[in-house]
This record gives structure tokens, C-alpha cells and sequence, in this order.
């Protein structure tokens, strides 16, 4: 029987040892290595690499955003699949970005974790309701993207105050953030989306920034 290899990389000593301890109790997975940021991960990093990392976003010395971009740079075949508190719309597309193939909340169930260890080995991707078939979507059609996209864009009349707004919107700033960095109040910044919704036609945060990247507003 094929087992799975798994790293955790989480700087939460208790919490990813029993991690480690609920996937050690499944036959068809196997941990091959514990770290506590991105830097201790890549010092380890076994000869063959592992299969699965399920990774924290926070972390010290090395976080989450640095190390995807290392494994995907230098792991290509190796699957990420992050576990974070972390529940910002821009930090879930950022990571996804980052070629993430999904993205599970520490307070889930366990048994969640297990099913998106599965859906992650055999499908690719787990598709819950922080990451949807339509994030991935967009997500690929942006990689995919032939630079005709910019256009589109244009030919909707964006502002230059409302391209600010939207290319912030892309980060993990709160809009009270937001409001301070363009210098305006929380109120001018909720017309800057309420209009923006509006006239893309969108409905919500994780929609803003997805049609940023795939409008060449934001680099995937």
C-alpha cells in the first residue's frame, strides 16, 4: 500500500503534534517531517520530497506567503494544502496564488482535515466553502491569461481612486486600513466597493480581487 507523505509546518508546537498524532492514526498516511516555519521546513527538507505540506500562514522567520513561493518554486510536484486561523478573503487568494490547493481553518473538525487530505491526494484540490470551483476557475484562467484581459478593464470606466481601492483590496489590509492608506473615511471606501460591486457586477470581497487578477490589475 502506497502511503501519502505528509510535513507539517506550524510554528504552534501542541497544535501540530496533534496534528501529526490524528494523521499517524490513518494506515494510507505517513509523516515524514515537523517544522516550525518555512526555514526550518526547507533545513529539513527530506531527498524526497513530500507529498503534502500542510502549512500555517503566520509564522516567524518564514511564513506562510514565503514558503509557498519556495515549494512551488523548488517542489513542484509537492502539494500545499494550508491550515491557518487565518480567514481574510485576500490572505485565502493570496496563498491560492501562491499555488495552493486549498485552505482549512485550525478550528475545523478533524475529520474535515482528513477529508481535505483526501480530496487533496486524489482530486488535486479541496473545494469548501472558503475556496470555491469558481476561485480556482478564475485563478487558472488568470495563469493562463494572453495580456488581452488589461482592455476589459479599461472598457468598464475604472477610476483611478477606484484601481487604487481595488489593487489594496487585493491585500490583507482591513478596509479601515484601506481608509487610512488613501486617506479618506470608512465611508468613502464603502462607496468605492458598494460602486465597484455595482458596476463589475460582483458581490462580494473574494470577487473584487479575483477580477483584479484576471484583469491584469494585480500580478498573479
Amino acid at each position: 500500500m502506497h502511503h501519502t507523505s505528509i510535513a507539517l509546518v506550524d510554528d504552534h508546537v501542541l497544535l501540530r503534534q496533534g496534528l501529526a498524532s490524528f494523521i499517524r492514526s490513518f494506515p494510507q498516511y505517513e509523516i515524514v517531517l515537523e517544522a516550525d516555519n518555512g526555514a526550518d521546513f526547507i533545513g529539513k527538507a527530506p531527498a524526497n520530497p513530500p507529498d503534502i505540506v500542510l502549512l500555517d500562514v503566520n509564522m516567524p522567520r518564514m511564513n506562510g506567503y514565503e514558503t509557498a513561493t519556495w515549494i512551488r518554486e523548488h517542489l513542484p510536484q509537492t502539494r500545499v494544502l494550508v491550515l491557518s486561523m487565518v480567514e481574510h478573503d485576500a490572505a485565502i487568494i493570496r496563498m491560492l496564488r501562491l499555488g495552493a490547493r486549498g485552505y482549512l481553518l485550525k478550528d475545523s473538525n478533524p475529520n474535515i482535515l482528513l477529508h481535505a487530505l483526501d480530496a487533496v491526494r486524489d482530486h488535486g484540490f479541496f473545494i469548501n466553502e472558503l475556496v470555491s470551483n469558481r476561485m480556482i476557475h478564475y485563478l487558472n484562467e488568470a495563469g493562463n491569461s494572453n495580456g488581452h484581459s488589461h482592455q476589459a478593464t479599461m472598457a468598464i470606466n475604472l477610476s483611478e481612486r477606484e484601481l487604487r481601492f481595488l489593487q489594496l483590496a487585493c491585500t490583507e489590509k482591513t478596509y479601515k486600513e484601506i481608509a487610512d492608506e488613501m486617506y479618506v473615511s470608512p465611508r468613502t471606501i464603502d462607496s468605492y466597493r458598494d460602486g465597484l460591486f455595482e458596476k463589475l457586477q460582483i458581490k462580494s470581497r473574494v470577487g473584487l480581487v479575483l477580477y483584479a487578477i484576471k484583469n491584469g490589475i494585480v500580478s498573479v
